[in-house]
């Protein structure tokens, strides 16, 4: 049993350069220089409304490994700079009114980690020195090393950021919420980076509950362990499901008025409400959609809440 107290959330919320390559490089994070970059293959996988896979292709990315410890490291991922549309599309089945206005957003490149922060991670960055606040080196509700760390805080998550810049020397951070949808999408417009719909054999969430017209599937009832479930087309995994992902910004209930060059929307006088994306493990199909999006409490600890970084 969980030792910490936390508060339920209930469904709401070696390189060959060619010049290919350096075509790509242009349009990669500025300080990548400074880093050897590897590439990677995984498939991605598309369904149609039926959840039946029409397409499955192959795709490569590049990321390098970033040491956070003397046992531990990060795969970061190299997110491509462009633009998208941001939020729901009117039609988009169980679209909410605090996803609209739908917005064009332009965002520089940065890496992202390819999956959720582990157990195993955490418990490394933990016995890290302390920057602003001690970290509980065990705080997960559902234990495995290689599951997602849950049950920590935004404040918490923050800590885990700023250990590892102060570590590596570079900076790392809570993904903004239009960096986190951007790299959601994976240059998708489709409720899902799966397509129209997904299936449990993609993500972890509420399987027996159907979004579309896709067969019932699993619910697994836990997180799981990560790097099992689908890639999307920028080669992360788990975006959709397993658990909630902290973003850097304050909560808003609308995008009117949000930055439109990826920053986070934070406010000088702001609440304690932070932005959370992703859906988890205890949510029906239409909470995990690239375009849904909850808040809550900064301080708050839910078994259903994890979070990934960025650095650029």
């Amino acid at each position: 049993m969980n030792r910490r107290r936390f508060l339920q959330y209930a469904g709401g919320v070696s390189l060959l350069v060619t010049a290919q390559d350096r075509a790509v490089a242009l349009m990669q994070p500025q300080s990548q220089s400074v880093w050897e970059l590897s590439s990677f293959e995984f498939d991605v996988t598309t369904v149609d409304k039926t959840g039946v896979v029409k397409q499955q292709q192959t795709h490569r990315a590049k990321f390098f490994p970033a040491s956070i410890s003397d046992t531990e490291s990060l795969e970061m991922v190299t997110i491509a700079s462009g633009q998208f549309w941001m939020g729901a599309s009117r039609s988009e089945v169980a679209a909410q009114g605090y996803e609209f206005p739908r917005h064009r957003v332009k965002l520089p490149a940065f890496f992202m980690s390819k999956h959720p922060i582990t157990q195993a991670q955490w418990a490394a960055v933990a016995a890290l020195p302390r920057v602003k606040r001690d970290l509980d080196p065990d705080p997960a509700h559902f234990r495995g090393q290689q599951r997602p760390v849950e049950s920590v805080s935004w404040l918490e998550a923050v800590e885990f950021c700023d250990r590892i810049t102060q570590y590596t020397g570079r900076r790392y951070q809570l993904p903004s919420e239009a960096q986190w949808e951007y790299a959601c999408r994976a240059g998708t417009q489709t409720p899902f980076h799966t397509g129209d719909t997904i299936t449990s054999q993609l993500a972890d969430y509420i399987g027996t509950t159907t979004y579309q017209g896709e067969p019932t599937g699993a619910y697994r009832q836990s997180t799981l362990s990560v790097g099992q479930l689908s890639s999307n087309a920028f080669g992360l995994q788990e975006m959709h499901g397993n658990v909630w992902e902290w973003c850097a910004d304050d909560w808003h209930r609308t995008y009117q008025g949000a930055p439109q060059d990826g920053k986070a929307w934070t406010e000088v006088r702001r609440s304690q409400m932070r932005t959370i994306r992703g859906g988890g493990w205890l949510d029906a199909p239409a909470k995990i959609r690239s375009a849904s999006r909850s808040g809550y409490t900064e301080t708050a600890l839910n078994r259903t809440i994890g979070f990934r970084v960025t650095a650029v």
